[in-house]
């Protein structure tokens, strides 16, 4: 009784080469499609970010609009509504500059470091 293995073709060396370079490509692809995949994902998930906080942003901006247009209707029972808009205005505008400084000056270090 003669024991039978499994038949095994002789196969080339280029053969085996060519199945080695199919063989890598498919893992590529694969490996690319698993980055767009995981890209895609977090993409998602910032972009739902995004919109809340641009939702956040609006509703905060609405917030105070109202208690400008309240503070203004305030100071109108005690010095008239063309007065209290103008104060209230004037004292929105001099917090903006004063932000705006502040910031300017933030950015003029980082300016001089990068030159």
């Amino acid at each position: 009784m003669t024991a039978v293995g499994p038949v095994v073709e002789d196969e080339g060396i280029a053969t085996l080469v060519g199945q080695l370079v199919e063989d890598a490509r498919g893992l590529a692809s694969a490996e690319v499609a698993l980055v767009k995949a995981r890209v895609g994902e977090r993409a998602n998930a910032y972009k739902n970010a995004v919109i809340f906080f641009a939702v956040a942003g609006v509703l905060a901006l609405a917030a105070l609009i109202a208690l400008l247009v309240g503070l203004i209707l305030s100071l109108a029972t005690l010095i008239g509504p063309g007065l209290a808009t103008a104060a209230v205005v004037l004292a929105v505008l001099a917090i903006a500059g004063i932000l705006a400084l502040v910031g300017k000056s933030r950015l003029a270090p980082a300016a001089e470091v990068q030159s």
